[in-house]
Formats: C-alpha cells, sequence, structure tokens
C-alpha cells in the first residue's frame, strides 16, 4: 500500500495551519505555493520524458509527486528521494527507508536521485495488473487516471481523486499532458546513469536456454537475460555461477541500484566497441543506457566521446560506439 495519510496530515499542517477559530496563516499558503511551483519547474521535465516512454500523464506524475512528498519537502523524499510513497513489497531488492505509516518502521524504497523515483513509479505503475486499465484512458483524461488510481488502491485517503484533480486544475499540470520537448527545452533533467534499462528483446537473438529455463540472449557478441519479476543479483549470480560482484560489474551497476522486471543484464564484460560506429541519441537517454543497449563499457563511451560521469545528452547528439 502507498504512503498517504501521514503526509495528508503534514498537508494540513502547512496548508491550513489556524491562528484562531475559522482563520489561515498566509504565510503557510505562500509557502507551499512556492515549494509546489518549484517543484513543477525542478521535475516537469521528467514527468514529460515518463510520459513519452510509460504513457502515464505528466500531471498526474506531477500530482502526485507534489501530493505524496508535500512538494519535496517530507522526510522520505528528502531523505531517501522517495517521492511517490512507493513501499518496499517483497520484490524490492534496493536500499530501503523505515518510517512509522500505517504501523511503526514500515519499509520505503530509497534512490539514489529523485530521477531514480520517477523511473520507478512509472515502472511501478506499468507493471501492476490492477492499474492496466488506466492506461486505456486518453493520456489527457487526468480525472479518469485519478479516479483510477484510488479505485485501484494507491491510497488509503478517501479525497485521494479529487486532491490531485484540484492539484491539477490549480497549477494548470494538464498542459503538460500535451507537452513536448520544445514546451521544456533545456529544463528537461536526464536520468541519472543508474535508471533501469528496459530490453527490446525483439531486438535481440536468442542464444540458449539458461537455469531456471531463462532465454539467454546475445547483443553485441554478449550473452544477456532478462530480469523476472522477483529476481535479485544474488539469485542471477547462483543461477550462472557467477559472483555478485561480476554482474554489478559487467552491468556498471551500483551496490544498491533498483532492479525490475524486463530489465537486460548481462553475464560476461561488456565490450570496448560497439557492433556499430555510432549512435543518434534518442529523447530521455543517457550514456548508461546506451552503453547498455549496445552492449558497451560505459566507461569507454565516456572516453571516446570526451564525455564526464552525468553529462546530459540532447536528442539527436551523435554517441560514438567505436
Amino acid at each position: 500500500m502507498i504512503i498517504d495519510n501521514h503526509l495528508f496530515k503534514w498537508g494540513l499542517v502547512c496548508l491550513w495551519l489556524s491562528v484562531g477559530p475559522g482563520k489561515t496563516t498566509i504565510a503557510q499558503n505562500n509557502g507551499y505555493d512556492e515549494a509546489v511551483k518549484a517543484y513543477i519547474q525542478a521535475y516537469k521535465g521528467i514527468a514529460i520524458r515518463e510520459m513519452m516512454e510509460y504513457r502515464i500523464p505528466a500531471s498526474i506524475t506531477l500530482a502526485q509527486g507534489i501530493y505524496e512528498s508535500n512538494a519535496g519537502r517530507s522526510p522520505l523524499s528528502t531523505e531517501a528521494n522517495n517521492h511517490f510513497g512507493i513501499k518496499c513489497h517483497k520484490d524490492w531488492s534496493g536500499s530501503t527507508y523505515l518510517q512509522d505509516d500505517e504501523t511503526k518502521n514500515e519499509c520505503f524504497r530509497k534512490y539514489n536521485t529523485p530521477e531514480e523515483s520517477f523511473r520507478d513509479h512509472s515502472i511501478y505503475l506499468s507493471g501492476q495488473d490492477r492499474y492496466k486499465s488506466l492506461f486505456k484512458l486518453e493520456i489527457t483524461d487526468y480525472k479518469g487516471w485519478a479516479r483510477g488510481l484510488k479505485a485501484s488502491g494507491y491510497a488509503t485517503n478517501p479525497q485521494y481523486a479529487d486532491r490531485l484533480v484540484k492539484t491539477i486544475e490549480d497549477y494548470k499540470l494538464y498542459q503538460y499532458d500535451v507537452a513536448d520537448l520544445s514546451l521544456v527545452g533545456d529544463s528537461i533533467i536526464p536520468a541519472s546513469d543508474s535508471v533501469l534499462v528496459i530490453a527490446p528483446v525483439e531486438k535481440y537473438d536468442y542464444f540458449a536456454e539458461g537455469p531456471g529455463k531463462r532465454a539467454v540472449y546475445l547483443n553485441n557478441g554478449l550473452q544477456f537475460i532478462i530480469l523476472r519479476k522477483n529476481d535479485n543479483i544474488k539469485n542471477i549470480a547462483k543461477a550462472f555461477h557467477v559472483s555478485e560482484k561480476q554482474i554489478r560489474n559487467f552491468n556498471d551497476m551500483k551496490k544498491n541500484a533498483p532492479l525490475a522486471a524486463g530489465q537486460m543484464v548481462y553475464l560476461e564484460p561488456k565490450k570496448r566497441k560497439g557492433a556499430i560506429p555510432l549512435h543518434v541519441v534518442k529523447y530521455g537517454e543517457t550514456l548508461y543506457t546506451i552503453s547498455q543497449l549496445f552492449g558497451v563499457e560505459l566507461s569507454r563511451l565516456y572516453k571516446i566521446n570526451k564525455l564526464k560521469a552525468g553529462h546530459p545528452l540532447k536528442q539527436g547528439q551523435k554517441i560514438l560506439l567505436r
């Protein structure tokens, strides 16, 4: 279940703190309003990118982020980069953050960056059967999405859908549901080098059946697999008789990097050269995602393209692969 009630109470403190019967502190309202506007400015580009890749309305992503994180000011968002209140659940193998919610010391997912939280939010919604019907709605139907999220159990607050809709309409977030790159320009914030890479399996050659009836594929002459729903690095390493450290090194993967079903994981070291000479950057790509998609060492890509770690890429930019 998603965090909700304690943030709702937090919002009441910030928004409607009374100084007497029937009175409200204007400074509190102004403070929240400014925080929301700053949040939108900081994350609208990411929300649009996620919409284009996962077909979740940017307005909904922003409204949920604003509501669940108290406009980026809740301890969960500031200390764990968790903007959507997503709890650990049994399939989570990344870092964790304990916080009281419906019970004491509940487990929430912890991310290295806010961008990882936004991406995991997209993966979470698109990968859950209970939310499948929402993806049949028009991208501009934010009211349908808000009602559907509440009906599907995303939050426990009975007013959850109404609050999302009010946030969307108060701050005109619906304008981002029909947005493209031209609207936000250079304010697009690139995904960090730890964002997940979901493999388009149809592009790769089937190699063999591995342990546990896993399909092993080839990319740039390298063997890789696709993560299943409850996979973790430990069981992958054990199944293929390699160490967890090797798996992480093969995939330029940080120790506590999040995992998700559909993610590609190499079983041997990536190469210094790609099968093709260069790649033209697509919307939302990073050097890490390119490294995974083409089976080329991330450090090598930085070197031959004369780029520094974390350097943002632009759509249409040419990246050398050899």
